[in-house]
């Protein structure tokens, strides 16, 4: 029998794909609680958008950091 593989990097069981929407759950970042869209995944980091009103602010974070709504 092959050894079992486990996805330790994801917070959530939805996946978290580019245009999808999350909100941070690190209680040590300065963006938790804030829900921005997915731009773009590179290895176990996600480019998420982050949008208000009149700012738009581009922040790499793991993906473990992150919830799919």
């Amino acid at each position: 029998m092959a050894p079992r593989v486990t996805c330790d990097f994801m917070a959530s069981a939805a996946p978290i794909l580019p245009g999808a929407t999350v909100t941070v759950v690190d209680q040590r970042s300065i963006y938790n609680g804030y829900t921005g869209f997915v731009q773009r995944i590179s290895g176990d980091r996600a480019a998420v958008l982050f949008e208000g009103g009149n700012w738009d602010k581009l922040v790499t974070l793991r993906i473990k950091d992150l919830s799919a709504d």
